[in-house]
């Protein structure tokens, strides 16, 4: 938890941590429609989303959320036509989460990589993962950085203090699996 927030991961990954073909758009194999909706839901319930710019330009806001953009051109936080933007160089979180949402709750962060990123480092409360089990993305983008083949999405989660809960099927015929993650009381990061 940050300040009033509450700080949740989403994401649907490939067999092997993917989160994007090598092009950085999402294959049409890690779409599916039990993993859409519960996704949709989450967002929401949400106080606001926090995304990257190139997600923010691939995906309108068709339902108009409260949107925080993250993106070097921003100057600290500003408001702009579309959404917050916020430059995570200039400021803290914590100051731009009191702009874009500042009675707290839940933040969604559906990534990309670089998102996801940030936020490991800083702290996920939850992390919702949806795994598409028969698919596949050589040479695609993984969920974190730090993902390799020794190394899963789940470990990284681990030292980062989060418990994973029951894994669920969610889709027996695409296979696709969904665990939330989640930090225990008192639980701390640790590198």
């Amino acid at each position: 938890m940050i300040g009033a927030w509450h700080i949740h991961g989403h994401a649907i990954v490939s067999a092997d941590d993917k989160i994007a073909g090598p092009d950085g758009l999402t294959p049409a194999s890690l779409r599916n429609q039990a993993d859409w909706r519960r996704f949709q839901q989450a967002l929401d319930e949400a106080a606001v989303t926090v995304l990257g710019r190139l997600g923010h330009e691939a995906n309108p806001n068709l339902k108009r959320r409260n949107r925080l953009v993250l993106s070097s051109s921003a100057r600290r936080v500003e408001r702009r036509a579309d959404a917050w933007w916020w430059n995570p160089a200039d400021v803290p979180l914590e100051t731009a989460l009191e702009q874009a949402a500042p009675a707290g709750g839940i933040v969604a962060v559906p990534g990309g990589r670089q998102v996801f990123d940030l936020f490991l480092a800083l702290g996920f409360d939850e992390f919702h993962l949806a795994r598409a089990l028969s698919v596949r993305v050589p040479g695609g983008i993984p969920l974190f950085s730090g993902i390799s083949e020794t190394r899963p999405a789940e470990a990284l989660l681990v030292a980062r203090g989060l418990v994973a809960g029951k894994t669920e099927v969610i889709d027996s015929k695409a296979k696709v699996t969904f665990t939330r993650w989640h930090r225990e009381p008192g639980g701390g990061a640790t590198a």
